[in-house]
């Protein structure tokens, strides 16, 4: 882990939590039978921090990072955003509080075949009732954010994939969130422009955004300040990168032949 990356790590504990889950269970009727997706799940993640959320299919990874997100909701347990407690929010309010503080990524960019990667980025604005002026300007700025000051009128049949994630990218950063919530954000793309939307996320996260990522990639996990492993709805391992390897990653990348789970400061070096 470079210098930097290091110290920001070092000093997260210091800050105060963004989220915060004490006993979260989820539980799914399918049909006659109950599954336990969540049993019980308690974590701190920190203003700042840079955490990978990973597992196996199954392990509930999916099911945490949806009430990350807001995008779903526990069975029991309690949840907090910045101290607000999720339950006590109406629906609107909950719809209000995922706008404001969390910006969603995800493996398929979802961009509008046929929309400037200006009007992309803008339309989280429009829909927040942002006015056009301001909208137009903060699309802007985040674009040249993410490195595409160039790219503004272009639309995604123009731009390459990693051109794409990128608006999407600046889309989900336009609104200031305080969390970006990545759901394998490299899975659609060749294995260099991977490295380059990492590269951009490092950017990202040592201006001091709080930078969750979900993935079942060893080198993408492993570029964390810290890695939290799920098996069957648990938390089996929650501890920095450079300390530990997670068993998720040791299990599904030694077992079938590859290179071995790598420490964050090689992969960062």
């Amino acid at each position: 882990m470079g210098k930097n990356s290091a110290e920001h790590a070092e000093h997260a504990d210091d800050r105060d939590p963004v989220i915060t889950m004490r006993d979260v269970t989820k539980t799914y009727q399918m049909g006659a039978m109950q599954v336990h997706a969540l049993r019980g799940v308690s974590l701190e993640i920190a203003a700042g921090e840079y955490v990978a959320i990973v597992g196996a299919s199954g392990s509930g990874k999916s099911t945490l990072m949806n009430i990350i997100g807001l995008l779903d909701w526990p069975t029991s347990g309690a949840y907090a955003i910045n101290g607000v407690e999720v339950a006590r929010l109406s629906k609107n309010r909950l719809a209000d509080l995922r706008n404001r503080e969390i910006g969603f990524v995800f493996q398929r960019f979802h961009l509008l075949p046929r929309t400037t990667a200006r009007r992309q980025v803008e339309l989280p604005l429009f829909y927040a009732g942002v006015p056009d002026r301001t909208a137009r300007r903060r699309a802007l700025d985040a674009l040249a954010q993410v490195g595409l000051g160039e790219r503004v009128d272009h639309r995604p049949d123009e731009l390459s994939g990693g051109q794409q994630q990128r608006v999407a990218i600046a889309r989900a950063l336009v609104t200031q969130p305080s969390i970006l919530l990545a759901d394998e954000p490299t899975g659609a793309l060749d294995s260099q422009t991977g490295k380059e939307v990492m590269a951009l996320f490092h950017e990202l996260n040592e201006q001091g955004i709080t930078l969750i990522v979900v993935t079942h990639d060893l080198g993408i996990a492993s570029q964390a300040q810290r890695i939290i492993t799920l098996r069957d709805g648990e938390i089996i391992s929650d501890a920095p990168a450079a300390r530990q390897t997670s068993p998720f990653l040791s299990a599904s990348t030694n077992g079938q032949g590859a290179r071995p789970a790598i420490p964050a400061q090689e992969v960062l070096a």
